[in-house]
């Protein structure tokens, strides 16, 4: 590659991050002032609009165009941005033709990134798993990194083991076995098999303090279920809420699970025609309006604050047809 155009190139990821002055340009490139405006006016001429300000507080800076120019990515960038896309290609973002774009878009970013690259953002998206769309939305947990993430993925790509530190318990480093990282409502579950306690589990990837590559390789076990999705789920309805509950549904097993989503609950068959549901939300009323919406005859098991939730509904609902004719 030619000094000038690299020259060039390094200007263009330097103008990409913010403003800056034509003398701090020209000392980041070791060129003169006038070798700086003639690469400027190269960038304008393949469709950069590079904007100057004159004066004492003047600069250069990246402005909007009226073309689609290239984009210059730095590495953990380029790898967000695949990671990303990879995410969306599976259609659930209810945008009707987005995965036709996010494929040529994805396609277009595999053929020119790094080997180096192209193993992280490989081994991420072969390792992780969508959760079912859903008509309610739960608020994010705090932002997880993306190289906990990689380091994760990795993990899973050479059964190798993981060291974690987890902020929420009494002994929070420990060793697992990675298989699995589930994607579902903007929240990252990571499904392991812990070789402190002997079993499956389905961490919160957001509550990991630190993880670090362990040393050992593990041969794969029998997976706890054959939809490790649906694994992740029964754990998010029994535990992954603020507020749970037992509800005593008055209809068949079947009847409960074809009606709600696994993520809402978990059903445990009583007899031919009586069920239990767990179930949960962050919040007692959410719970209450959802109980409203199954549309089928229960009884409040625990916790006993529920009832006061549904009984306001009841009131609610009571005095609003209250003076409504019968029909």
């Amino acid at each position: 590659m030619a000094p000038t155009t690299t020259r060039v190139l390094r200007l263009l990821a330097l103008l990409q991050d913010r403003e800056r002055t034509g003398r701090e340009l020209a000392e980041r490139l070791g060129v003169t002032d006038r070798t700086l405006r003639n690469d400027i006016q190269r960038l304008r001429e393949l469709g950069y609009p590079v904007h100057a300000q004159r004066g004492a507080s003047g600069g250069y800076r990246l402005g909007r165009g009226t073309t689609m120019p290239p984009l210059l990515l730095d590495d953990d960038e380029a790898v967000a941005v695949a990671v990303a896309i990879g995410v969306a290609e599976d259609g659930s973002t209810g945008i009707a033709d987005i995965a036709d774009h996010t494929s040529r878009a994805l396609a277009k970013l595999d053929q020119i990134l790094p080997k180096r690259l192209q193993r992280k953002v490989s081994a991420l998206r072969d390792a992780t798993a969508i959760g079912p769309a859903t008509t309610g939305s739960r608020e994010p947990d705090t932002p997880v990194p993306a190289a906990v993430l990689t380091t994760l993925a990795g993990a899973i790509r050479d059964g190798a083991t993981v060291l974690i530190e987890e902020t929420a318990r009494h002994h929070p480093r420990s060793e697992v076995e990675p298989y699995r990282l589930i994607n579902w409502q903007r929240r990252w579950y990571l499904v392991a098999y812990s070789l402190e306690d002997h079993s499956w589990r389905a961490i919160p990837v957001a509550r990991l303090h630190r993880t670090e590559p362990g040393e050992r390789r593990f041969a794969a076990r029998s997976l706890p279920d054959d939809d490790l999705v649906a694994f992740v789920m029964r754990h998010i309805a029994v535990t992954g809420w603020r507020v749970h509950a037992r509800i005593i549904v008055l209809a068949p097993a079947e009847t409960v699970i074809a009606r709600i989503n696994p993520a809402v609950g978990m059903v445990e068959a009583v007899d031919a025609d009586t069920c239990v549901l767990h179930t949960g939300a962050d919040a007692l009323e959410t719970v209450a309006i959802y109980l409203s919406m199954l549309m089928m005859d229960f009884r409040v098991d625990s916790p006993p604050e529920l009832l006061a939730h549904i009984r306001t509904l009841a009131r609610r609902y009571t005095e609003a047809v209250a003076d409504a004719p019968n029909d």
